[in-house]
């Protein structure tokens, strides 16, 4: 899930972000509406976290401009409590509203629920071969066996899962799991593919077929395959 938090209290912005970058997602920050504003113009968001007073340009504002271009999914945070300010965000085109001081367990429901709402054609379970991927309950089973995966291995095996088939360069592996782009001699995709391979492949090599390949030159898929690997490292 890549999100973006429009908010200016520092405190608020470094507890989000640590919090949904253990979960896996990846987060862009602006401590102001003008530099949020153009950042959700600017890049694609699974759900924006805005909150109602900003320097520069109040959450507002932003909202209103967001909705002549996109619908990205918002939810307003903010310490505004009045009915009004509730019903002005929903009018404006928030998605949902959330009242400081809140609970994180809750925002990451919201937020959850949110980017199922806008992803309802997506499926939320993948399975290849004997490997089951729950994106909801973020499991992964092989053989009915849980694999115990990192925040950051269950995403890289569900941008995998979800483009079963498809070769995927490191570029792209990195900007869709890390959100970051990087010099190609950077061995971070490397080094994630392979603690991946040795918890969904190495230990279930005596029984079940390699799933998670390695296409020289190209990049990385996870697919069934009927043939050994040709043209693929060790």
């Amino acid at each position: 899930m890549k999100i973006l938090i429009v908010e200016d209290e520092a405190k608020t912005a470094d507890y989000l972000t640590k919090g949904l970058t253990e979960q896996g997602c990846a987060v862009d920050i602006a401590d102001n509406g003008i530099d949020g504003q153009h950042l959700a113009m600017q890049h694609d968001y699974d759900v924006i976290v805005l909150d109602a007073m900003l320097p520069g340009r109040d959450g507002f504002a932003v909202l209103r401009a967001l909705r002549t271009q996109k619908q990205t999914p918002v939810i307003m945070l903010t310490a505004r409590d009045r009915v009004e300010d509730r019903v002005k965000g929903l009018h404006d085109g928030a998605d949902d509203y959330l009242v400081k001081p809140f609970s994180f367990l809750e925002l990451l429901a919201r937020l959850q629920a949110l980017t199922r709402r806008g992803r309802s054609q997506e499926p939320m379970q993948f399975s290849i071969a004997n490997l089951q991927i729950d994106l909801l309950k973020r499991k992964a089973f092989r053989g009915g066996a849980r694999i115990d995966l990192t925040a950051k291995e269950f995403a890289l095996l569900a941008v995998l899962a979800r483009r079963q088939g498809e070769i995927l360069s490191k570029t792209a592996i990195a900007e869709l799991v890390w959100d970051m782009n990087f010099d190609s001699n950077t061995n971070v995709v490397e080094v994630a593919i392979k603690r991946l391979r040795d918890k969904i492949d190495v230990p279930f090599a005596a029984t079940s077929p390699k799933l998670l390949h390695t296409i020289r030159g190209m990049g990385y898929v996870l697919e069934v395959r009927a043939e050994p690997d040709r043209g693929a490292l060790p």
